[in-house]
């Protein structure tokens, strides 16, 4: 693997590979040191011109635990903020030996821009870019529902006859761009469920179907509902009346989490805006997954990095997740 720039390129086999190797390294997070000498002398520069606590934090976590160096680069206090252009502190980096550029920026396609340029030689991880995607975030919620469904029979299984409902701010959601196109690449059924001014206008070219009501949603009773932060930085204009309205139409709420079918799960990619769309309740249960989604973006991560920067020592490093 080269780059992980989106979902939408991600085959079938590739996706299955890396949720394969997240496997692995989740069995070494179990141990007592947790600790692998896979990536030792590799440097990762986590590069975020946006504001980020959980994603920067894993993929810190990420790299370290496989023996990296990180080195932490956040827009405000650099040079960026005196205008220096993406090109140059891209050169900057590869002036100091990065070999993999974890990046978010609020322009969709820079991490795109950042490997195809020739700027830089190292490897990049798009960690989110605009309202575009950020496939790192599928594959962790991909990993957390084949876990919760197959348990430790998981490995080597795709998601096939599974259906799952994204509730809530399609519109300027990468999370549920990149969760469309992965889960229909491993074979589950998708139903985006919003008001229509939260729906994109080019949805009909998606792999999933679209509906308006939450209620109708759940009764189809889906294996897992996933409930998506409303972005109110991003919104620009009056997408719903109020907050309240919001809540109560598409919200869930205690009535809503009583009547989910037993084997629905609960996810949120965090962070969560609870009382808004999602309740205190619903976040609490034991159909949550969101603590699990935090674990297992660790694991995520660290084999994305791993596939990223072991390169021909592969085969020879496989026994160090092991």
């Amino acid at each position: 693997m080269r780059h992980l720039l989106d979902t939408l390129s991600l085959g079938r086999d590739e996706a299955l590979r890396i949720l394969d190797v997240a496997e692995d390294m989740a069995d070494t997070q179990q141990r007592e040191v947790k600790k692998l000498p896979t990536l030792r002398g590799k440097t990762v520069v986590n590069l975020f011109f946006e504001d980020s606590t959980r994603t920067r934090i894993s993929f810190e976590a990420a790299a370290k635990r496989l023996s990296a160096d990180v080195i932490n680069f956040s827009a405000k206090g650099s040079s960026v903020s005196k205008g220096e252009s993406l090109q140059d502190t891209a050169q900057t980096l590869q002036a100091m030996g990065a070999d993999a550029v974890v990046i978010r920026h609020g322009a969709s396609g820079a991490p795109r821009t950042l490997a195809t340029s020739g700027w830089i030689s190292a490897g990049v991880v798009n960690a989110g870019d605009g309202t575009h995607e950020h496939p790192t975030q599928a594959l962790l919620d991909a990993f957390t529902i084949r876990k919760r469904t197959f348990g430790a029979d998981s490995r080597g299984r795709d998601l096939a006859g599974l259906t799952v409902a994204i509730v809530g701010d399609i519109l300027h959601s990468r999370v549920a761009r990149s969760n469309v196109w992965l889960l229909h690449t491993l074979g589950a059924e998708v139903t985006l469920v919003a008001p229509p001014t939260l729906v994109p206008q080019d949805v009909s070219a998606w792999p999933a179907r679209v509906g308006y009501d939450l209620d109708s949603a759940i009764a189809d009773g889906p294996d897992a509902l996933m409930m998506l932060r409303i972005q109110l930085e991003r919104m620009n204009a009056a997408y719903f009346p109020t907050e309240r309205e919001y809540s109560r139409r598409w919200g869930l709420d205690a009535r809503r989490l009583a009547a989910l079918g037993a084997g629905s799960m609960v996810m949120h990619p965090g962070p969560m805006n609870r009382g808004l769309e999602i309740s205190a309740e619903a976040a609490d249960s034991a159909r949550s997954t969101v603590l699990e989604q935090v674990a297992n973006g660790v694991s995520v991560r660290m084999a994305v990095l791993y596939l990223l920067l072991a390169g021909e020592r592969q085969q020879n490093n496989r026994e160090d997740v092991r």
